[in-house]
């Protein structure tokens, strides 16, 4: 895969799927972001606090490192969603993604941080509930021009 500059534009939504998963494809473009030419800009898969990339590769019982070098193998989305399919089973998918979509920002390691750290986007939004709904939010807010 090529790799991405993400401070130029953010990784794809947090509902868009990959065999069925969610957030898969974002991880992957963040993955992108830290291969060799590319630029992860601000976003982590783990910092201070475990992300929902972290927890994701944490579900499905992969680390960063091997999901870093299958994106730096694959050609294409359908390389890492094969390569997911020998590793981890699809099955757990629907669960997990109903998990992804109800974690809020109470749920998080550390819920002070969390707010902290999306208080720009809360201040706009405090009617959002979930950590993918802030994630959305914040995308738009920091990225305007890529969602006009």
């Amino acid at each position: 895969m090529e790799p991405l500059d993400l401070r130029t534009r953010p990784p794809r939504s947090c509902y868009a799927e990959l065999d069925g998963l969610i957030f898969m494809p974002r991880t992957i473009d963040k993955l992108r972001g830290f291969l060799p030419g590319g630029n992860p800009g601000e976003f982590v898969i783990n910092a201070r606090i475990k992300g929902m990339s972290g927890f994701l590769f944490e579900q499905l019982g992969v680390t960063e490192a091997q999901m870093l070098d299958v994106v730096a193998r694959a050609a294409t989305d359908d390389d890492v969603a094969a390569w997911l399919r020998e590793h981890v089973d699809p099955a757990t998918y629907p669960a997990l993604n109903e998990t992804m979509r109800r974690i809020k920002p109470k749920h998080a390691e550390d819920p002070a941080f969390f707010a902290e750290f999306y208080a720009p986007t809360l201040a706009r939004h405090p009617e959002l509930e979930t950590i993918l709904e802030i994630i959305e939010a914040d995308d738009r807010r920091l990225f305007p021009s890529h969602f006009s």
